[in-house]
């Protein structure tokens, strides 16, 4: 992109440590302007500043999120969470602002005019066990953990956060940058509560990490257009006059027609709009009846909605009523539908997109930078980018030649601690970006000591 030209001179080759992870490559020495102060192009400042930060804070940060590992919190009961990333703020002479159910919160770093740029974290976790034996830092609460990476999300936003209010108070920020430590994502709903509150009041974008076991410490998954799909609810209740299984004709054959609704609706709803939506009616509950030689009168059906495409997203509750109501008419039975919002699809901009990707290209290695595959999953960061422009991106969690699988949403889900200081990196000078490109008017001096200029 303009203005994130290469450095002019060539910086040390990218290496690899003992384990195998790829190191992030050095940035080259930037020209020296007057009094030998640096006269920073293409972000060549950055890399020394970022390493500067890391050396005195990447331990306090794993420190942070193995705390935060031990003690998990569910959606609106992140007390303890909240707390202890505010306190962390306050010391860094910020201001957070509590949401107003008393989890999650939002804070500004930087000047207030001109362009802002969120962060987003989300801080809740599962209500899972923690299988993880061996480690120190295994939940210490029963039934409750974090196995979707939200703790490791949490301190990498922090992180990010400290050393752009360094940046602040440098002198060096050009715009401002608001940290989004969202409660809530799993239940979900946190995003909304943080946009009611005013959180994205005032953003011109949002860039969010989420963690990805099957990508490996150092590589940053990229994709343009949807990358997660959104996820409702639906719960489908029939009735109709019961009977003897003798004499069905005398009765509305409920558990037939309930079985007619459940595998015709799946396939005529995927019919009503472009295959490449990835529109998907899948039933994970169905129950009627309780014996075998009566008809009941009653009988439910619940099941999960996902779509990549948000104008199916927004057409799918008035085209599965209708397609209901036909099928129900035909066996005699009533039929109604209860359908629950979940999260939209998190559709990630192009320009959003790019600006993670220059930004990475700064402080990982290039090579670091690799496709991701759309995924069925839900995601509440979708709630923001049907607001405002933005992008998600995956960061690699896994442990060069681990054998085993660590998928998300399990009781033994960790994460490779060196991805910590990688998440740092890549949030920092991805705000940097977004807020350079957003505000270069065109051929515009560069700033002496500014990273990104």
């Amino acid at each position: 992109m303009p203005g994130l030209e290469p450095p002019t001179a060539p910086g040390p080759e990218g290496s690899q440590d003992d384990a195998g992870v790829p190191a992030v490559s050095g940035a080259a020495a930037a020209p020296s302007g007057a009094g030998g102060a640096a006269s920073v192009l293409g972000g060549a400042a950055l890399q020394p500043q970022l390493d500067a930060f890391l050396t005195r804070h990447e331990d306090e940060l794993v420190a942070f999120r193995r705390d935060m590992h031990a003690h998990p919190e569910l959606g609106y009961a992140e007390h303890r969470t909240t707390r202890l990333i505010a306190e962390r703020l306050r010391a860094a002479g910020l201001e957070p602002r509590i949401l107003p159910r008393g989890t999650g919160l939002f804070c500004d770093i930087g000047p207030a005019d001109g362009t802002t740029v969120a962060l987003r974290a989300d801080i809740d976790a599962l209500p899972l066990q923690d299988e993880k034996e061996h480690v120190p830092y295994r939940s210490t609460v029963p039934g409750v953990a974090h196995a979707c990476g939200h703790d490791a999300h949490t301190t990498m936003v922090l992180g990010a956060g400290l050393f752009l209010a360094q940046q602040a108070e440098a002198g060096l920020l050009p715009g401002r940058v608001r940290l989004l430590f969202q409660p809530a994502e799993e239940t979900p709903g946190g995003a909304l509560d943080v946009m009611a509150a005013g959180g994205i009041a005032g953003v011109d974008r949002a860039f969010a990490l989420h963690c990805d076991p099957r990508i490996e410490v150092g590589q940053l998954g990229l994709r343009t257009g949807p990358i997660t799909a959104a996820c409702d609810k639906v719960y489908v209740k029939v009735t109709g006059p019961g009977g003897h299984t003798a004499r069905p004709h005398l009765t509305a054959d409920l558990v037939y027609a309930l079985a007619k609704i459940v595998t015709e609706l799946p396939s005529a709803l995927s019919r009503r709009v472009d295959p490449r939506s990835s529109l998907s009616l899948v039933w994970g509950r169905i129950s009627a009846g309780s014996v075998a030689n009566a008809i009941p009168d009653d009988g439910i059906a619940e099941g999960t909605v996902r779509c990549l495409d948000d104008d199916a997203w927004h057409r799918a509750p008035e085209m599965m009523k209708a397609l209901l109501q036909s099928v129900a008419a035909a066996y005699d039975v009533e039929a109604s539908l209860e359908y629950v919002r979940g999260v939209p699809p998190t559709v990630n901009e192009a320009t959003s997109v790019q600006m993670f990707r220059d930004a990475a290209a700064q402080v990982i290695d290039e090579e670091g930078v690799v496709p991701t595959p759309q995924s069925l999953g839900g995601e509440d960061f979708g709630w923001y980018l049907e607001s405002i422009p933005g992008a998600l991106a995956r960061l690699g969690v896994r442990t060069p030649g681990s054998p085993g699988e660590y998928d998300l949403h399990r009781g033994d889900f960790d994460i490779d601690e060196r991805c910590l200081a990688v998440g740092v990196r890549v949030l920092a000078a991805t705000a940097l970006t977004a807020l350079w490109e957003a505000g270069r008017p065109g051929d515009a001096e560069p700033i002496e000591g500014a990273a990104l200029a």
